[in-house]
C-alpha cells in the first residue's frame, strides 16, 4: 500500500468497519459513529445536568460560592466517567460496537484532572462484571487526588498568570514560546494554583491529565498521553519543537514533568481498548484508541478546514474563531495550536467565554425565552443598530479580558463622519429589539476585530459556521454582513464528535501504514453526499448595498475596539 507520499486512492477503510468519535464538552458527552463510507450510522448524547442530576451541575459546571475563591469554576471528573458508561450503554443498542475499528475523542480544553497515587493500577483493574460502573469504581479506589477539576471557564488564576508571565520574560515572550500568553483558563497556571492553594492535593497527585487524556485513560485502562495539540493550551509546551519546556515547567510547580508524562502526536495510537469495554459493551479487543484532543481542534478536523483563506466560527457554550496557517505569529490575543491532522501547519484560535449562555440570557430577558421572538426582534431592527453598541459579559471574558458586567453605548455621527468624529455616550439600557441586535452584532464585531489583529484573513474567502446557533439563519445573515463573505454550514452542528470519528479513521490508517498519511486520505472524493458536505447558507455580495454595509461595519468594528480598550483600562486587574 502507499505511504504518506502515495496515492490516497489506494488507502481504504475496511468495508465492515465503524469509527467512533466522542465529545466530552462542557455540558454533555456526545457520540458519532461513522461507517467506512463516512456515512453516519448512529449518534447519541448524555446531558450532564439532566441525565446525571446527582452531581448538582448547572451548565455542566459547579461554581465556588466562597468569596475567597471568586471565579473558581469546576466539574467532577467522575461525572464524565459515569456519562461514558451511560452513553455507550445507549449507543450499543443503535450500533454494533463489535465492528468499531478505532475510537477517538474530543474534550473541552484546558481542564485539569488530578490522579491519586495508585490510580494507574485502579484503571487497569476495572471490573466489567460489577454492578457499578466506572464512576463508582474509581471513587471506591480513591483514584482522584481532587474530586473536582478546574475547567476552561475558571477565572480565579489572575495572580498565577502574572507570576508565570513574569518568570518567562513577559506575556509576549511566553506567547511566542508556548503559543499563547498565560490566560486564566490555561492549564499551567491552574496547576500552579493547585500547588499553591491545595498543596496536599498536588503532593498526592501521581499524574495530571487534561480532560481529553483523562477520557482516553478510561478507554485504554491506564494513563494516556496528552496530545501535542491539546498540550499547547497548557503554557508548558514549546510550540516549535512540541516538547515540554523545562523553564515553563519550573514556572508552574515543582516536579511537574513527572506528573505530566510524555506528549504524543494527535494521530498516534494511545493503546487498545481496555477489557472493561470489551466485556461490558462488546467492543473488539483489537479496537484502537487514537489520542484524544481538544474540542476546537476536533471541530477543525470535522469541518475538514484546510484552506488558509477559510475561517470557522463555532457558536457554542464558548464561541471560537479559528483558521489554519503555515506561518504562525503568536500574539497576546489568540492561541496557536499544532494542527491535529497536519504536522506541517498550525491552528490559530480566538476563544470567547460569553457564547450561547450569554445569548440565552439576553433572549430570556428581552425575548420572553423564545428564539422565534428573538429572531423577529432581530429582523425588526436595521443593520448597524442605529449606532448602539453593547458589551455583554455574563462571565469574566477572555477576549477582551473584562470582568462580569454589561456596558451599552450610543454613537453619534456613526454614519456620516470619520472614526475620530464618532462620539460614544454610555447609557443604562436599550429597548428590547436593540438589546437583541446589540448582543449578536457585538459578538461578531469583536470576533472580526480580534481575528484581524491576530493575522487571520478578513474578509475571509468563506466562513464555515458550526455549533448550536449555526442553525439560526437570522444570526448567520448578520455574521455574513459583518465579515463580508458567504457563510457555509455543515450538515451537522456537532462538528467536534464528527471530527473525532474522522480522526479515529485517520489514526487507524496511520497505524496500518506505520507512518503519517495525509488526513485527506480519509475523506478524498467523499465530501459530497456524506456527513462532511457543506451547504451555502448565506451568500454575500449578491445584494445591492452589501459592500456599503460592510464598510460601515468596518468603521463600527474599529470604534468597538477603541471602547474595548477604554473598558480594559477602566477595569484593569478587577475580578
Amino acid at each position: 500500500m502507499a505511504g504518506a507520499g502515495g496515492d490516497c486512492c489506494l488507502l481504504r477503510l475496511p468495508d465492515d468497519s465503524l469509527f467512533l468519535g466522542l465529545d466530552c464538552s462542557t455540558q454533555s458527552l456526545k457520540a458519532t459513529v461513522l461507517d467506512a463510507g463516512l456515512g453516519i450510522v448512529a449518534t447519541d448524547s448524555v446531558h450532564f445536568d439532566s441525565d446525571l442530576p446527582h452531581y448538582g451541575t448547572r451548565g455542566g459546571v459547579l461554581r465556588d460560592q466562597d468569596p475567597a475563591e471568586r471565579g473558581r469554576i469546576v466539574s467532577p471528573p467522575l461525572m464524565w466517567a459515569e456519562a461514558l458508561d451511560l452513553l455507550l450503554g445507549r449507543l450499543r443498542r443503535r450500533a454494533d460496537l463489535r465492528r468499531v475499528a478505532a475510537v477517538s475523542g474530543s474534550a473541552q480544553q484546558h481542564g485539569s484532572v488530578y490522579w491519586a497515587k495508585g490510580a494507574g493500577a485502579a484503571l487497569a483493574t476495572l471490573d466489567p462484571a460489577a454492578g457499578e460502573g466506572l464512576g463508582p469504581q474509581l471513587a471506591a479506589a480513591g483514584a482522584l487526588a481532587a474530586p473536582e477539576s478546574p475547567v476552561w471557564m475558571d477565572s480565579s488564576t489572575a495572580a498565577q498568570c502574572r507570576e508565570v508571565e513574569a518568570a518567562m520574560g513577559g506575556p509576549l515572550r511566553l506567547a511566542r514560546l508556548t503559543g499563547c500568553r498565560a490566560h486564566r483558563r490555561c492549564t499551567g497556571p491552574q496547576i500552579r494554583k493547585m500547588h499553591q492553594t491545595r498543596p496536599q492535593v498536588y503532593e498526592a497527585t501521581e499524574r495530571v491529565s487534561l480532560v481529553s487524556s483523562f477520557m482516553a485513560s478510561l478507554l485504554v485502562g491506564g494513563y494516556a498521553c496528552i496530545d501535542e495539540t491539546d498540550g499547547a493550551g497548557m503554557n508548558i509546551m514549546d510550540i516549535d519543537t512540541r516538547q515540554l519546556r523545562q523553564d515553563a515547567l519550573q514556572a508552574m510547580a515543582p516536579n511537574l514533568e513527572e506528573r505530566i508524562g510524555k506528549l504524543a502526536p494527535a494521530h498516534a495510537v494511545a493503546g487498545k481498548i481496555a477489557p472493561y469495554f470489551v466485556q461490558r459493551f462488546q467492543f473488539s479487543s483489537n479496537c484502537l484508541v487514537i489520542q484524544w484532543s481538544g474540542d476546537n481542534p476536533n471541530s477543525l478536523a470535522g469541518l475538514t478546514l484546510s484552506n488558509p483563506g477559510d475561517l470557522a466560527i463555532s457558536l457554542g457554550t464558548s464561541d471560537t474563531v479559528f483558521g489554519v496557517t503555515d506561518s504562525p505569529e503568536p500574539s497576546l490575543e489568540g492561541n496557536i495550536f499544532p494542527n491535529p491532522v497536519d504536522p506541517k501547519t498550525y491552528m490559530v484560535l480566538l476563544c470567547y467565554k460569553n457564547g450561547s449562555l450569554t445569548r440565552e440570557d439576553l433572549r430570556n430577558c428581552y425575548a420572553e425565552r423564545s428564539w422565534d421572538l428573538f429572531n423577529r426582534l432581530l429582523e425588526e431592527t436595521a443593520p448597524l443598530n442605529g449606532g448602539k453598541l453593547g458589551f455583554y459579559y455574563k462571565e469574566h471574558e477572555i477576549l477582551p479580558p473584562l470582568p462580569v458586567g454589561f456596558h451599552r453605548y450610543v454613537l453619534k455621527n456613526f454614519t456620516s463622519g470619520p472614526l475620530d468624529e464618532m462620539v460614544e455616550e454610555e447609557v443604562d439600557k436599550f429597548d428590547p429589539p436593540s438589546e437583541v441586535r446589540a448582543i449578536i452584532e457585538g459578538q461578531f464585531m469583536s470576533m472580526r476585530g480580534h481575528a484581524e489583529q491576530c493575522g487571520l484573513p478578513v474578509p475571509p474567502k468563506r466562513i464555515i459556521a458550526t455549533g448550536g446557533a449555526s442553525s439560526n439563519p437570522t444570526i448567520l445573515k448578520i455574521m455574513a454582513s459583518i465579515f463580508g463573505c458567504p457563510v457555509y454550514t455543515s450538515q451537522r452542528s456537532d462538528s467536534a464528535s464528527l471530527g473525532a470519528a474522522l480522526r479515529a479513521a485517520h489514526g487507524w490508517l496511520c497505524k496500518q501504514q506505520d507512518e503519517f498519511v495525509p488526513f485527506s486520505c480519509v475523506y478524498s472524493g467523499r465530501l459530497d453526499g456524506t456527513s462532511l458536505g457543506m451547504k451555502l447558507s448565506v451568500p454575500f455580495g449578491d445584494c445591492e448595498g452589501d459592500t456599503e454595509l460592510l464598510n460601515n461595519y468596518t468603521l463600527l468594528v474599529k470604534k468597538r475596539l477603541e471602547i474595548e480598550q477604554k473598558l480594559i483600562e477602566r477595569f484593569d486587574g478587577r475580578e
